[in-house]
Protein backbone atom coordinates (compact mmCIF):
# COMPACT_ATOMS: atom_id res chain seq x y z
CA UNK A 1 0.00 0.00 0.00
CA UNK A 2 1.38 3.32 -0.88
CA UNK A 3 2.12 5.50 1.94
CA UNK A 4 3.65 8.86 0.37
CA UNK A 5 0.69 11.37 -0.05
CA UNK A 6 1.24 12.46 -3.62
CA UNK A 7 1.68 8.74 -4.50
CA UNK A 8 -1.61 8.00 -3.16
CA UNK A 9 -3.21 10.87 -4.86
CA UNK A 10 -2.04 10.48 -8.26
CA UNK A 11 -3.05 6.61 -7.97
CA UNK A 12 -6.77 7.16 -7.04
CA UNK A 13 -6.88 9.80 -9.15
CA UNK A 14 -6.15 7.37 -11.94
CA UNK A 15 -7.77 4.78 -10.70
CA UNK A 16 -11.21 7.41 -11.00
CA UNK A 17 -10.35 7.96 -14.30
CA UNK A 18 -9.97 4.23 -15.44
CA UNK A 19 -13.27 3.44 -13.62
CA UNK A 20 -15.09 6.23 -14.97
CA UNK A 21 -14.30 5.64 -18.60
CA UNK A 22 -15.12 1.91 -18.03
CA UNK A 23 -17.86 2.27 -16.15
CA UNK A 24 -18.88 5.37 -16.10
CA UNK A 25 -19.10 7.99 -13.57
CA UNK A 26 -22.25 7.09 -11.93
CA UNK A 27 -22.14 3.54 -11.73
CA UNK A 28 -18.16 4.44 -9.73
CA UNK A 29 -18.12 4.62 -6.04
CA UNK A 30 -15.56 5.53 -3.97
CA UNK A 31 -15.53 2.72 -2.51
CA UNK A 32 -14.10 0.59 -6.40
CA UNK A 33 -12.12 3.77 -6.60
CA UNK A 34 -10.21 3.10 -3.75
CA UNK A 35 -10.10 -0.47 -4.53
CA UNK A 36 -8.76 -0.13 -7.60
CA UNK A 37 -6.20 2.44 -5.99
CA UNK A 38 -5.41 -0.12 -3.30
CA UNK A 39 -6.16 2.03 -0.21
CA UNK A 40 -9.26 2.21 1.82
CA UNK A 41 -12.12 4.09 1.38
CA UNK A 42 -10.99 5.93 4.16
CA UNK A 43 -8.36 6.94 2.70
CA UNK A 44 -9.34 8.38 -0.19
CA UNK A 45 -11.78 10.73 1.55
CA UNK A 46 -8.40 11.85 3.06
CA UNK A 47 -7.57 13.32 0.10
CA UNK A 48 -10.68 13.90 -1.94
CA UNK A 49 -13.88 15.43 -0.68
CA UNK A 50 -16.01 13.62 -3.10
CA UNK A 51 -15.83 11.37 -6.31
CA UNK A 52 -16.08 14.96 -8.57
CA UNK A 53 -13.14 15.99 -6.71
CA UNK A 54 -10.91 13.78 -7.59
CA UNK A 55 -11.21 15.24 -11.16
CA UNK A 56 -10.32 18.48 -9.92
CA UNK A 57 -7.34 18.35 -8.04
CA UNK A 58 -4.67 20.78 -9.07
CA UNK A 59 -7.55 24.11 -8.96
CA UNK A 60 -5.80 25.68 -6.14
CA UNK A 61 -2.65 25.52 -7.72
CA UNK A 62 -3.50 27.40 -10.95
CA UNK A 63 -5.44 29.80 -9.00
CA UNK A 64 -2.17 30.50 -6.65
CA UNK A 65 -0.20 30.80 -9.76
CA UNK A 66 -2.50 32.86 -11.38
CA UNK A 67 -3.16 35.02 -8.55
CA UNK A 68 0.69 35.59 -8.08
CA UNK A 69 0.94 35.98 -11.75
CA UNK A 70 -1.34 38.87 -11.69
CA UNK A 71 0.50 40.91 -8.91
CA UNK A 72 3.90 40.39 -10.54
CA UNK A 73 2.77 42.54 -13.79
CA UNK A 74 3.97 45.84 -13.40
CA UNK A 75 1.97 48.18 -11.96
CA UNK A 76 -0.21 50.46 -14.36
CA UNK A 77 -0.77 47.66 -16.73
CA UNK A 78 -3.88 47.72 -17.42
CA UNK A 79 -6.47 45.00 -16.23
CA UNK A 80 -6.42 42.62 -19.48
CA UNK A 81 -2.89 42.77 -20.95
CA UNK A 82 -2.17 41.85 -16.81
CA UNK A 83 -4.53 38.83 -17.18
CA UNK A 84 -2.81 38.26 -20.34
CA UNK A 85 0.87 38.39 -19.23
CA UNK A 86 -0.66 36.06 -16.03
CA UNK A 87 -2.67 33.26 -18.32
CA UNK A 88 1.39 33.26 -20.01
CA UNK A 89 2.85 31.81 -16.77
CA UNK A 90 0.33 29.43 -16.45
CA UNK A 91 1.17 27.58 -19.74
CA UNK A 92 3.75 25.29 -18.48
CA UNK A 93 1.37 23.56 -16.29
CA UNK A 94 -0.79 23.06 -18.65
CA UNK A 95 1.26 21.48 -21.01
CA UNK A 96 2.73 19.28 -18.51
CA UNK A 97 -1.25 18.32 -17.37
CA UNK A 98 -2.20 17.84 -21.12
CA UNK A 99 -2.02 13.95 -21.09
CA UNK A 100 -4.48 13.71 -18.35
CA UNK A 101 -6.42 16.65 -19.26
CA UNK A 102 -7.07 15.12 -22.57
CA UNK A 103 -8.41 12.02 -20.83
CA UNK A 104 -10.85 13.38 -18.71
CA UNK A 105 -12.26 15.59 -20.93
CA UNK A 106 -14.66 13.34 -22.60
CA UNK A 107 -15.70 11.83 -19.27
CA UNK A 108 -16.53 15.51 -17.66
CA UNK A 109 -18.32 16.13 -21.20
CA UNK A 110 -20.52 13.02 -21.08
CA UNK A 111 -21.10 13.61 -17.13
CA UNK A 112 -23.37 16.46 -15.94
CA UNK A 113 -22.07 16.01 -12.58
CA UNK A 114 -18.49 17.03 -13.26
CA UNK A 115 -19.78 19.48 -15.84
CA UNK A 116 -21.29 21.21 -12.88
CA UNK A 117 -17.95 21.18 -11.35
CA UNK A 118 -15.99 22.29 -13.82
CA UNK A 119 -18.01 25.32 -13.99
CA UNK A 120 -17.74 26.15 -10.62
CA UNK A 121 -14.18 25.82 -10.32
CA UNK A 122 -13.75 27.88 -13.40
CA UNK A 123 -16.23 30.48 -11.56
CA UNK A 124 -13.99 30.52 -8.23
CA UNK A 125 -11.02 31.19 -10.44
CA UNK A 126 -13.14 34.30 -11.94
CA UNK A 127 -13.44 35.36 -8.65
CA UNK A 128 -9.87 34.85 -7.96
CA UNK A 129 -8.88 36.89 -10.61
CA UNK A 130 -11.50 39.76 -9.79
CA UNK A 131 -9.92 40.06 -6.69
CA UNK A 132 -6.61 39.98 -7.83
CA UNK A 133 -7.27 42.90 -9.85
CA UNK A 134 -9.09 44.76 -7.31
CA UNK A 135 -5.87 44.61 -5.08
CA UNK A 136 -4.44 46.01 -8.23
CA UNK A 137 -6.47 49.04 -8.08
CA UNK A 138 -9.20 48.30 -10.59
CA UNK A 139 -12.72 49.29 -9.72
CA UNK A 140 -15.08 46.20 -8.77
CA UNK A 141 -17.18 45.80 -12.54
CA UNK A 142 -14.54 46.27 -14.55
CA UNK A 143 -12.08 43.96 -12.73
CA UNK A 144 -15.03 41.33 -12.55
CA UNK A 145 -16.00 41.78 -16.15
CA UNK A 146 -12.58 41.52 -17.12
CA UNK A 147 -11.80 38.92 -14.75
CA UNK A 148 -14.48 37.07 -16.71
CA UNK A 149 -13.87 38.18 -20.47
CA UNK A 150 -9.99 36.88 -19.93
CA UNK A 151 -11.22 33.23 -18.52
CA UNK A 152 -13.40 32.80 -21.38
CA UNK A 153 -10.81 34.26 -23.96
CA UNK A 154 -7.84 32.19 -21.34
CA UNK A 155 -10.25 28.99 -21.97
CA UNK A 156 -10.86 29.37 -25.66
CA UNK A 157 -6.98 29.26 -26.46
CA UNK A 158 -6.76 26.23 -24.68
CA UNK A 159 -9.74 24.62 -26.35
CA UNK A 160 -7.94 25.74 -29.71
CA UNK A 161 -4.90 25.07 -28.66
CA UNK A 162 -6.37 21.13 -27.57
CA UNK A 163 -7.37 20.61 -31.29
CA UNK A 164 -4.25 22.30 -33.02
CA UNK A 165 -0.82 21.77 -31.73
CA UNK A 166 0.59 22.99 -34.99
CA UNK A 167 1.44 26.28 -32.95
CA UNK A 168 2.38 26.35 -29.22
CA UNK A 169 -0.18 27.66 -26.63
CA UNK A 170 1.55 30.98 -25.82
CA UNK A 171 0.29 31.85 -30.07
CA UNK A 172 -3.12 30.73 -29.55
CA UNK A 173 -2.92 32.88 -26.05
CA UNK A 174 -1.98 36.02 -27.76
CA UNK A 175 -4.07 35.20 -31.00
CA UNK A 176 -7.30 34.39 -29.03
CA UNK A 177 -6.41 37.93 -27.16
CA UNK A 178 -6.31 39.66 -30.39
CA UNK A 179 -9.65 38.26 -31.22
CA UNK A 180 -10.59 39.67 -27.90
CA UNK A 181 -9.41 43.51 -29.12
CA UNK A 182 -10.93 42.89 -32.24
CA UNK A 183 -14.44 41.81 -30.65
CA UNK A 184 -13.96 44.61 -28.82
CA UNK A 185 -13.11 46.99 -31.19
CA UNK A 186 -16.35 46.06 -33.45
CA UNK A 187 -18.41 47.68 -30.77
CA UNK A 188 -17.30 50.91 -31.76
Amino acid sequence: MPRNGDEVRLRLQEAALELYLERGYDKTTTGDIAARAGVTERTFFRHFADKREVFFDGEAQLRDLLTGAVAAVPAGTRPLPTLRAAFHQTVPLIERNLPITQRRAPVIAATPALKERALAKTAALVVALTDALRARGVAEPLAALCAQVGMDTYSIAIRRWGADRTDDLHTHLDRAFTDLRLAANALK
